[in-house]
């Protein structure tokens, strides 16, 4: 905008000049010229009936040799499936618990259960502030690594790590100690 425009403006505002002096025909005759070619192209073209597309276009083709290769995996591509579980009767393998008081017991927590040892998270000593941050890491520790995460008693969560189901035996010990709520 230049300052001649501005000053137009400003003798049109005060009334000094009329409006009709002041508009410039030119301009509006150069954005007919620009609307009136912009409307004749036409946005969309019609391919000639004639002009298909031929199969020298086509993207896919058949593979060459119809042998199957094998094709390895990592660990963890088909969690859709859960291998079987193992039971933990073996008596090198206890159920460890863990009764926080501090959001640095997360390190042992996720230690034990990255060594496939199903933990005991008794959450009834500690705060409600802390016990939340506790099990936002827990269920996130259980999920990342395809564990489990159950409540067994008002404030106490068994964390089952993958391929990992706590024996009749353990689960009878955690009733006695008065843990695992059956209802």
């Amino acid at each position: 905008m230049g300052v001649g425009n501005v000053w137009n403006r400003a003798l049109v505002y005060f009334g000094i000049v009329e409006e009709d002096e002041y508009w410039d025909d030119e301009a509006f005759d150069a954005e007919e010229e620009l609307d009136r070619g912009y409307r004749e192209r036409p946005n969309v073209r019609r391919l000639h009936a004639g002009r298909r597309r031929g199969p020298e276009f086509d993207d896919w083709s058949e593979p060459e040799d119809a042998q199957r290769t094998a094709v390895l995996r990592p660990p963890g591509a088909g969690q859709g499936r859960r291998p079987p579980l193992e039971a933990v009767a073996n008596a090198n393998v206890r159920v460890h618990l863990v009764v926080p008081r501090s959001f640095n017991d997360a390190q042992s927590i996720a230690d034990k259960f990255k060594d496939a040892v199903p933990v005991i998270l008794n959450l009834q000593s500690t705060d409600t502030e802390l016990s939340k941050r506790l099990i936002d890491f827990s269920s996130g520790l259980t999920y990342a690594l395809n564990g489990g995460m159950q409540r067994i008693a008002d404030k106490v969560f068994l964390l089952t790590p993958r391929n990992v189901e706590v024996s009749a035996e353990e689960r009878a010990k955690l009733i006695e100690r008065g843990f695992f709520n059956q209802s």
